[in-house]
């Protein structure tokens, strides 16, 4: 397989709108924790990888080395040439880290794991985010249950029958009589 599929699926998430492509804006979504995967073509200048180092440290994501030029990258792209990217949805990051994978698995095939537990993970969310919406819609509420008793807790101490006062006549109370119909 050649690398030609990897940038097919790049023009693809680029389509989608979850590609930022650039330095600043791959700066930027990171900052806020919106990038999933860092890329870099693989002729990027030695201080391009330093950056992208410090965004997905920042960004708490991953970085990668595509095994493409940067003419290359950016043609896909609609430019001339572009050195960084970063993918913004945890599935379309999973599916590109795949195709790498089937490249080199050697290298990238921890990514590959990782990427797609997170991916993993978020469409779970999602689906436990529209079944919330549609109960709240229907009205389904949880079924009330007692909360669960502690054995070694007797409960709360209530005072012998017959003795003591009974309520509502406590001193200096009246006790209020029903009206007369």
């Amino acid at each position: 397989m050649s690398h030609d599929a990897v940038l097919s699926l790049i023009g693809l998430i680029k389509k989608a709108g979850r590609l930022e492509v650039g330095e600043e804006p791959t700066g930027a979504a990171c900052r806020a924790r919106k990038a999933k995967l860092v890329l870099l073509a693989g002729d990027a200048a030695p201080n391009t990888f330093r950056r992208a180092a410090h965004f997905s440290q920042l960004g708490k994501c991953l970085y990668l080395e595509l095994p493409c030029t940067k003419g290359e990258l950016g043609f896909c792209l609609g430019r001339s040439s572009c050195a960084m990217l970063a993918v913004t949805d945890a599935g379309f990051a999973a599916a590109l880290a795949e195709k790498l994978q089937a490249l080199d698995p050697e290298r990238y095939g921890a990514a590959v794991t990782q990427l797609r537990e997170q991916a993993d993970r978020v469409l779970q969310r999602q689906k436990e985010q529209r079944q919330h919406e549609k109960n709240l819609q229907r009205g389904k509420r949880k079924p009330w249950a007692a909360p669960p008793r502690d054995p070694a807790d007797p409960g709360p101490q209530r005072p012998p029958a017959g003795r003591g006062k009974t309520p509502g006549t406590e001193p200096g109370r009246r006790r209020r009589r029903p009206p007369k119909p």
